[in-house]
Formats: structure tokens, sequence, C-alpha cells
């Protein structure tokens, strides 16, 4: 993942939903939260009350009634308990209530959080997507893309379309730094938002958050789930707005929900994932599925900002669709859509070749981040000499790779690691594809 500066993401960007205090104001059935409780208790031995509630993100106050039920039906006793009443109380399973959790097991093998309801997650997606700040102006592109060399145009065409939040398309020759374009535009994307574990939707249970994907922050607000008043709900995760990234392996099926069938518990597809963030479709037009496919697909959310993902049983599910989608490709637009689905991408950036001098400033960089002097004639001689002649044009990752390569031949040969005519030359060598100099049959594969 790529870190936010801090006052990117110092603040929420809609308030966190508040903990509900009773079972009602969860939005869950009484079922559902006594079959989490058995099931939570059944793997974890014997918990106090407390416990219990830290464990499903609940109140005490919500588990309270609960639990209660279960001791009158004798599904739980006691195990220990305290001075300070109820949260402190440690429950266990008696030999029915062990019964009772295999039977909820049977039915959805999901332990963890309490879910969300779909309704409470979709009211809060379009209260995020209204409310989401749209803050790149001029100097924080420039700030966002300080690391790469970019020319004004682009980063002019970049900011518009961040504030924007549509679909954005980064094309160009390879080797001019769109994967990057498309992972630094998260830098963009200011403040935090609430990401559930999981969400309910007509009794089948989704999980979303996901620690591999998501970024969750340090929580100072829930110090003490016993503690009195309002606090967060702590269902919910406080993360910084996600950045999705995806490739060549991307198939259709990953826009889907993905179910396990031992667990009964479906996964998020990526755009879900996403939500409210970044989703990076990396070299778009090599993936398994066309790019037609991929787009049919998504016609719908692109537009409505709405999408439908199928349960197991058919049914179809309506779900936010608030993720900027970032395609990145070095394909010739026209070679992979038409007009109409070119038209539903709304903005479309050409990641152009660098000029000389801007491959200068790239070479002079990557020298100073290997703490190698900087030679200016030593870039004319690769250019005029080796590059040109051989008719390669000037891509941005040419100078990070020539040096790299030129340095690896230096430690090869026990030379000083400095770069030199010969070492770069000998590196073009084993970097460019062709042994034709000036007849047009060198191959840029950078």
């Amino acid at each position: 993942m790529i870190a936010l500066d801090a006052s990117a993401a110092d603040q929420l960007v809609i308030p966190f939903p508040p903990a509900p205090r009773t079972v009602e104001e969860t939005g869950l059935s009484f079922d559902l939260l006594t079959a989490l409780v058995l099931k939570k208790l059944h793997f974890s031995g014997e918990l106090s009350g407390a416990s219990l509630a830290r464990e499903l993100g609940l109140q005490y106050s919500v588990l309270e009634p609960i639990l209660r039920q279960l001791k009158v039906t004798t599904l739980v006793e006691l195990s220990g308990g305290g001075l300070t009443g109820g949260p402190a109380f440690v429950y266990r399973l008696t030999d029915a209530g062990r019964s009772r959790a295999m039977l909820c097991l049977a039915q959805s093998q999901y332990v963890g959080a309490a879910p969300v309801p779909l309704d409470a997650y979709a009211t809060y997606m379009r209260a995020f997507a209204e409310a989401a700040p749209k803050t790149a102006n001029r100097e924080r592109v420039r700030d966002a893309f300080k690391g790469l060399v970019l020319s004004q145009r682009v980063l002019d065409q970049l900011g518009p379309a961040v504030n924007g939040g549509h679909s954005i398309f980064v094309y160009g020759p390879p080797g001019n730094g769109k994967s990057v374009i498309a992972q630094a535009i998260r830098h963009l994307l200011d403040g935090e938002m609430a990401i559930p574990h999981a969400i309910i939707a007509d009794g089948h249970i989704i999980r979303v958050f996901d620690a591999a994907t998501h970024d969750p922050l340090p929580d100072a607000v829930n110090a003490s789930i016993d503690a009195g008043g309002l606090r967060d709900d702590r269902r919910w995760v406080r993360c910084r707005r996600p950045r999705v990234m995806v490739g060549g392996e991307l198939e259709l099926d990953n826009f889907d929900l993905s179910y396990h069938p031992d667990a009964k518990v479906y996964h998020a597809p990526l755009q879900l994932a996403a939500n409210g963030g970044l989703l990076v479709i990396d070299d778009f037009g090599r993936q398994k599925c066309s790019p037609v496919a991929m787009l049919n697909r998504w016609i719908t959310p692109l537009e409505s900002r709405i999408d439908f993902l199928t349960l197991q049983t058919g049914q179809k599910v309506v779900v936010p669709f608030a993720v900027l989608v970032v395609f990145a490709t070095n394909i010739t637009p026209s070679k992979l859509l038409d007009e109409a689905f070119l038209r539903r991408i709304r903005y479309k950036i050409l990641a152009e070749s660098p000029t000389l001098a801007d491959f200068k400033q790239i070479f002079e960089r990557c020298c100073r981040e290997r703490h190698l002097d900087y030679d200016d004639a030593l870039v004319d001689t690769l250019v005029g000499d080796v590059l040109t002649p051989r008719g390669i044009p000037l891509r941005g990752s040419h100078p990070r790779d020539l040096i790299d390569q030129a340095l690896s031949l230096a430690d090869y040969q026990s030379q000083p690691r400095r770069l030199t005519v010969e070492l770069l030359r000998d590196a073009c060598q084993s970097y460019f594809v062709g042994e034709g100099e000036g007849d047009g049959s060198s191959v840029d594969h950078s």
C-alpha cells in the first residue's frame, strides 16, 4: 500500500457510524446475533460478557438480552464472574449449547464481527461519495507526483480527473510510468473512511474488510468497549481510502461475489473491496477476459454508480459503486475499445514519452538516488551515439534500468561503481532487443 501523508489522512470524511446500544439498533435479527454468540463460544471455549462483545464488535448492552435468553434456555452457563456485574461474567456452552452451535455452523461458518446490514452500508457509502473532498489543485497534484517527471499538461489533466471521481484511462508507450501514475493517484484521495468487516444481504454474509487489501488506522476512539457513552460501531474498521491494483491475472469472475461453499460465506469482489478508493487495472487489454467483456460488465456501474451482484440462489443484490477506476495500458485505445465504450471512460490521459530535457532530469534523479555523480555529457553521448542511431525512442524507465544494469556490470568486472560510456553501451546491448544499428530493427521492450 502507498501510505498517505498525515495531512491527507487525519480526518473522517463523514462521521463514523455510532455504536448500536440495542439489538434493534444493529439492524440484525435476534436469531442471527444468537447464532454468532453460540459459534464464538464454541470456538473460544469460554469468554466474559465484555470479551464476547468485543469479539463481535458490539456493546455489551446489545448482547445482554441474548445471553440472558441463552441462560434461561440452558444453552450457556456461567463458569466465573466478577464484582462488576454482567460484562465480567464468564460464559461457556452447555452440551445442548454445543449441539445448537453445530447446527448454526452447518448454516454458516462465519465467526467474527457482527455484519452490517446492506442498507446501512449503502447509506454510508452514498453519504461518503457525496462528501468526499475534491482537493486536487495544481499545488497538490504537483506534490503527489513529485517523484515523477511529468509535463504540466499531464498534471493538469490528472487533477480534474481525480476531482471528477469517474473512470480514468491512462495510455501511452511502455516505460513511461503509467502504472506509477495510476498508483500515485491515491495520494490525492483525502480522508479516512469506515469499512465494515462484513455486510449481510438477504441473510447472506459477505466479507468486505481484508487485511491484505485495506489499511486500518490506529483506533484511539474505542479504547474500551465496556465504558459508557456513545462510541464508534466496532463492526466497522477505520481505514485509509483503499487502493486495489490488479494486472494481467484479472479474470471476469473477480468482479463477482466469491462463494465458499464449505463456510457458506461470500467474499467481496474487487470493486466492492475498493469502494471509496481506487481500483487500478494495470496492463488493461492483456487480461484473460476481453476488454469488451470487462466493460460490458461495468456499463451500468460506471454510469449509475451502483452494481448488481449475484448470489448462489440467483438473486441479485444492489450495492454502491463508489470507486475511482483507473485503466492503464500501452495498447492504443482505439484498438481495444470502440467509441461507445471509450465514452464511458470519462478521462483519457496520454503518458507521453519524455523530451531530451525530461530524460536528463530523470537520469540525474536516478543518479542522485544511487549516490552517483551526474554527467550531462555522458547522457548526450548515450542518446546521440547509442539510442538515436538505433532508432530507440526515449522512455521514462530507461535511465533507471540502464543505470542499474551498468552498475551490475561494474560489480561483475570489479570496476568502481561509476557510470562510463562503455558500461552504458554494454548495458544497452543486453537491455534492448535487436542487433542492427540505424536499420530500424531494434525493438524497445521496456
